[in-house]
C-alpha cells in the first residue's frame, strides 16, 4: 500500500510541474540570515538543503544513466534541471502546508502498517525486517525520523488529492456532443459531371487569356528558394576506357554464376507427406473416389498450402519421385511416392522449362559489370587524393584539369530530381551546404564521387510566364472546365429541385447510406463529408471535386448506431471528461495553496548546494 501511495503521489506532482514551475518565477528571492539549513520557506513548511541536494543528485544520476556520461552542474542549469527540482519540492511543500493547516494526518498506527507492507523492508520470510529497514534508509541517506515524516506527508497529500478527485463527474452534454459529431450518419445521393458532360470541350486559351490568368494567380506560379551549385563529378562510366579486362576474368564470372544462367527443367509442386503407406493410400483414395480435394487433405492435417509448397524443384531434388512427378500434367496429384519425410502425395502446379544461356549471350553484360566494378575501385583509390587537393585549396575547376572530373552547374531545390539531383547523397549535401563551406568529396550511390560549391541562393520568386506557360494553360483549362460544369450543374439543380429524380438528369449517380463524417469517397474533395454534414435534409448543393463537379442531395439525417462501439465510446469519453475536470479542480486547489503559502527562496543556500556538485 505504501509503495502505491508513494508512486501515486509522485505521479500527480509531476503532472503539476508544467503549471507550478511557471509560478515559481514569482517567488521572492531573499538572503536569509543565520545558519543555512533551508533553501525555501513555504507557508509552515521548509525545503531543506539536504532534500534539495538529494533530489538534485537523483536527477543528475538519472540523466547521466541516459546520456552515458557525467553531467556537470553547468550543464544541469542549462537544461533548467535546478529549477525543475526546486519547483517540485516547493509544490510538495505548498500542499504539505495546506494539509497541515487542515489538520490531516494518517496517524501512527496507519503509518506503521504502511511501513511493514513495503517489500524493500521485508526479509526472506515476507515479514518486516528491522535490519533491511535500516539498510535501505542508509542507502538513500535518510534517518528513520526523516523517512517516516516524508511518508506521513505523502500519505496525507494522497488523502487530500483523493478527496478532491472523489465524486467529480462532468455532465453528459460534452461527451454526448462529441459522440454526435463523430458517429452521427448521413444518407445522400450524388451525381457526377466531368468534361465528357459538356456539349463541347473548353477551347484553347488565347495569349491574352493566358497572360491574364497568370497575372491573377501569382501564388500559383512561384519558383521555390533555389541553390545555384557548381559540382565536380567523377563517375565509373567516365573511367571505363581506363579499365583493362581479360577474357578469362569475364569467363570466371560466368562460371561463378553458372547455376543462374543454366537451369534444368523444373516443376512447381506441393508435397503432403504421411506417416506411412496406408495413410497415404487412404488419402489418395479419398481424392479419387471420395470427392475430397487436395486443399481439404492439407487442412485435415492442420497445415496450410504454404506449409506444403516446395516452390520450383528440379528432378535431381526429388529422388525416386522425380519420374512420376515430371510425367504428370499441371493440376495432377501423384503418389504416394517416396520422399525425405515419408510417403507423400505431390501436386504439380506448373512447369518451368530448362533455361540455358550461352556465355556469348551474356559476355558483353558481364564485361560491362566487371568494368564498372573496377572503375568504382579506381574512384575509391582516387577519392583521398581528390580530398587532399581540395584541402590544399584547389578549386573545382582545377580538379577538372588534375583528375579529369566533370564540371557542371545545377539550380537545386527540393523539387529538383533530374540528373545528379536524383541521388539522395547529392540531395542531402545540397540541402546542407552553405556559402561558408569548403568543397569536400562525397560518394553517390553508384560509386561516383562529387564535390559541390554554393554560388548563390535565389529566393522564392515568380516563375517567368514563358517557363510556366504549360502549367498556366493546364490550370486555366481546369478552371474554365470547372466553371462550365458548375454552370451546367446549376441548371440541372433547378430541374432536380422540381422532379427530385436523379435518373432524369442522365448523369451517373450513386446513393450512399448511413455514412459518418470520417468516411472517404473516391473522386470527391477532401472536405466533402464536412459539406454533407453542413446540409439540411432535402437540400441540394453543387460542389467541385478533382476534375469533376458533383450534385449532392442530403436524403436523411441519422443518429449514431446503438451498438457496443457506441457504448464503449460513451464510457471512454465520460471517464476522460471526469478525469479532466477533476484534474482542473486539483490544479486550482494547488495554485491557491501555493499562492497563500507565499514561497520564498534562499538563493545563497541554493548556490551553496549547487556548488557542491561542481
Amino acid at each position: 500500500m505504501a509503495a502505491g501511495v508513494k508512486t501515486f503521489s509522485r505521479t500527480f506532482v509531476w503532472i503539476l510541474m508544467g503549471l507550478l514551475i511557471v509560478g515559481l518565477a514569482g517567488f521572492g528571492a531573499v538572503n536569509m540570515s543565520g545558519t543555512v539549513r533551508t533553501v525555501a520557506q513555504v507557508g509552515n513548511q521548509t525545503v531543506s538543503v539536504d532534500s534539495y541536494a538529494r533530489e538534485m543528485q537523483r536527477e543528475l544520476r538519472a540523466i547521466e544513466a541516459q546520456a552515458g556520461q557525467p553531467v556537470t552542474m553547468v550543464q544541469a542549469r542549462e537544461m533548467g534541471l535546478d529549477q525543475i527540482v526546486l519547483a517540485r519540492l516547493v509544490a510538495l511543500a505548498s500542499i504539505d502546508s495546506e494539509v497541515q493547516d487542515l489538520g490531516i494526518s494518517i496517524g501512527d498506527e496507519n503509518l506503521q502498517q504502511e511501513i511493514v507492507e513495503i517489500p524493500a523492508f521485508q526479509g526472506p520470510d515476507g515479514q518486516f525486517d528491522r535490519e533491511a529497514y535500516d539498510f535501505q534508509l542508509e542507502q538513500v541517506g535518510l534517518n528513520e525520523a526523516e523517512f517516516e515524516a516524508d511518508l506521513r506527508r505523502e500519505s496525507a497529500r494522497t488523502l487530500v488529492q483523493g478527496a478532491v478527485f472523489a465524486g467529480v463527474e462532468m455532465p453528459d452534454t460534452l461527451s454526448d456532443t462529441l459522440i454526435e459529431y463523430l458517429l452521427s450518419r448521413r444518407s445522400f445521393t450524388v451525381a457526377t459531371l466531368d468534361s465528357s458532360a459538356l456539349e463541347a470541350p473548353v477551347a484553347a486559351p488565347t495569349d491574352t487569356e493566358v497572360q491574364a490568368f497568370y497575372d491573377e494567380n501569382p501564388d500559383g506560379f512561384v519558383l521555390p528558394e533555389t541553390k545555384r551549385l557548381t559540382y565536380a563529378l567523377l563517375s565509373p562510366e567516365m573511367l571505363l576506357d581506363q579499365v583493362e579486362l581479360d577474357a578469362e576474368a569475364v569467363r570466371r564470372l560466368y562460371d561463378e554464376r553458372e547455376s543462374q544462367y543454366n537451369q534444368p527443367e523444373r516443376r512447381l509442386i506441393e508435397r503432403l507427406p504421411f506417416a506411412d503407406e496406408d495413410a497415404a493410400n487412404s488419402a489418395k483414395a479419398q481424392l479419387e473416389v471420395g470427392g475430397t480435394t487436395f486443399e481439404q487433405l492439407v487442412s485435415d492435417r492442420r497445415l496450410s498450402l504454404v506449409d506444403v509448397d516446395l516452390g520450383d524443384v528440379p528432378a535431381s531434388d526429388l529422388g525416386e519421385a522425380a519420374e512420376a512427378v515430371f510425367a504428370a500434367e499441371i493440376g495432377d496429384v501423384v503418389g504416394p511416392l517416396p520422399s525425405s519425410l515419408g510417403p507423400a502425395l505431390f501436386r504439380v502446379n506448373g512447369t518451368l522449362e530448362a533455361r540455358v544461356t550461352a556465355f556469348e549471350d551474356v559476355a558483353d553484360e558481364l564485361r560491362d559489370e566487371l568494368a564498372a566494378e573496377r572503375a568504382r575501385r579506381l574512384i575509391e583509390a582516387q577519392a583521398e587524393d581528390v580530398n587532399d587537393l581540395l584541402a590544399g585549396g584547389a578549386t573545382l575547376e582545377e580538379l577538372a584539369d588534375e583528375v579529369e572530373m566533370e564540371i557542371g552547374q545545377i539550380d537545386w531545390s527540393e523539387e529538383a530530381f533530374d540528373g545528379i539531383a536524383a541521388y539522395d547523397a547529392f540531395r542531402n549535401r545540397a540541402a546542407s551546404v552553405t556559402a561558408d563551406d569548403f568543397p569536400e568529396v562525397d560518394f553517390l550511390e553508384d560509386g561516383s564521387i562529387f564535390a559541390i560549391r554554393l554560388e548563390e541562393v535565389l529566393p522564392e520568386r515568380p516563375e517567368p510566364l514563358e517557363q510556366a506557360r504549360d502549367r498556366v494553360v493546364s490550370s486555366w483549362t481546369l478552371a474554365e472546365t470547372d466553371k462550365a460544369l458548375r454552370a451546367q450543374a446549376e441548371t440541372i439543380l433547378t430541374d432536380l429541385a422540381v422532379s427530385g429524380d436523379f435518373t432524369e438528369t442522365g448523369l451517373p449517380f450513386r446513393v450512399e447510406n448511413g455514412l459518418t463524417r470520417t468516411a472517404y469517397l473516391e473522386g470527391t474533395p477532401a472536405d466533402f463529408m464536412n459539406q454533407i454534414f453542413e446540409m439540411e435534409q432535402g437540400e441540394l448543393r453543387v460542389t467541385s471535386g478533382p476534375g469533376v463537379v458533383l450534385i449532392v442531395r442530403l436524403d436523411e439525417t441519422l443518429p449514431p448506431v446503438e451498438n457496443e462501439e457506441l457504448a464503449a465510446m460513451q464510457t471512454a469519453f465520460g471517464e476522460q471528461m471526469n478525469q479532466a475536470l477533476a484534474q482542473n479542480l486539483f490544479d486550482a486547489f494547488v495554485r491557491d495553496a501555493q499562492t497563500r503559502a507565499r514561497p520564498t527562496v534562499d538563493q545563497r543556500a541554493l548556490n551553496a548546494v549547487q556548488s557542491s556538485f561542481q
